[in-house]
């Protein structure tokens, strides 16, 4: 009997999500509101957090988020299929929140970004990530929005290079490089073995 590894596991989960996300968006370009829900439920988490680290101004991020989603209801068919559906929604947010940042003023930052609670952990498991989440999220308030970016994408939504640099338009050469100076500010900033981190 054959096994699949953890990597093969997680391509074919991969595989079957493109796989889904396909096939609701079919149904959304013929305005089937559950079809949106079903995306809007999967992506609006992952959106949310992302939108999060790079505009780091909560009303800002619900503006930025709710816009990307609606351009997933009203214009389906400006996806060319090129991608990943998640890559071009990462890439309307991306654009969208570089827009928003464009047109601010002064940061305001969340106060309250490292007391949020992810719902699929536990209570023990919240607290004992409190301390390494504010570290971690000082560290990385101190990266320009490009690099939080690289990073977020990168390390918690697992998006690759080539992905990433499609959805933030420039050259993989361009994202190596932020990555690069983003994980030695990092090493710095955070205490101990960096690859505990991150």
């Amino acid at each position: 009997m054959e096994t699949v590894g953890k990597a093969g596991r997680t391509e074919a989960s991969a595989h079957a999500r493109a796989e889904e996300d396909l096939y609701l968006l079919a149904r959304v370009k013929r305005r089937d509101l559950k079809a949106f829900e079903a995306l809007y439920r999967h992506y609006q988490p992952r959106l949310a957090r992302f939108l999060t680290n790079i505009l780091r101004r909560p009303h800002l991020v619900e503006e930025v988020l709710d816009d990307t989603l609606l351009v997933l209801w009203d214009r389906p068919d400006s996806f060319s299929g090129r991608s990943k559906l998640s890559t071009w929604l990462f890439t309307i947010g991306w654009r969208k929140a570089m827009k928003a940042l464009r047109k601010q003023d002064d940061p305001v930052e969340d106060r309250f970004i490292e007391e949020r609670i992810n719902p699929d952990r536990s209570p023990e498991q919240c607290a004992g990530d409190n301390r390494i989440r504010a570290a971690l999220l000082q560290a990385l308030a101190n990266l320009s929005p490009e690099q939080r970016a690289v990073v977020d994408l990168s390390y918690f939504h697992e998006i690759g290079y080539r992905d990433i640099a499609e959805i933030m338009d420039c050259p993989v050469d361009t994202v190596k490089t932020r990555m690069f100076h983003a994980r030695r500010h990092l090493r710095r900033a955070l205490p101990g073995d960096f690859g505990d981190w991150i």
